[in-house]
């Protein structure tokens, strides 16, 4: 029987704590870089370490990367909800009043062209 995991287990990846395999020379000299860095009491550098040392040094590059994972995610899910992600990004958009019945050209009217 499995145990049951916690939420904060269920939440955590397992992919971070995996250990940084050299095979090339760009992960050589970021785990060299990390390991001065941190400088880590075992020698191995995990994913995790080489992340917070990118975040700290580098942000751009994880910005970029968390941006696109969760644009790429919030597209998933309004794929998995039969939605097109158009519409339910202008649904998001578009201010909700019950006085206000927008028939399409009224919409059109209201998010005009600067709201794109």
């Amino acid at each position: 029987m499995e145990k049951i995991k916690t939420m904060e287990e269920a939440m955590q990846n397992p992919d971070l704590s995996e250990v940084v395999e050299i095979d090339n020379e760009l992960k050589t000299f970021i785990v060299e870089y990390v390991g001065k860095e941190l400088q880590p009491e075992s020698e191995e550098i995990t994913v995790e370490m080489v992340i917070e040392v990118l975040a700290s040094h580098f942000p751009e590059v994880v910005f970029a990367l968390a941006e696109e994972n969760f644009i790429r995610g919030y597209q998933q899910a309004t794929d998995d909800l039969g939605e097109p992600a158009e519409r339910c990004i202008d649904a998001a958009d578009t201010p909700y009043d019950e006085k206000t019945n927008f028939d399409v050209e009224g919409y059109h009217q209201w998010k005009g062209p600067d709201r794109d």
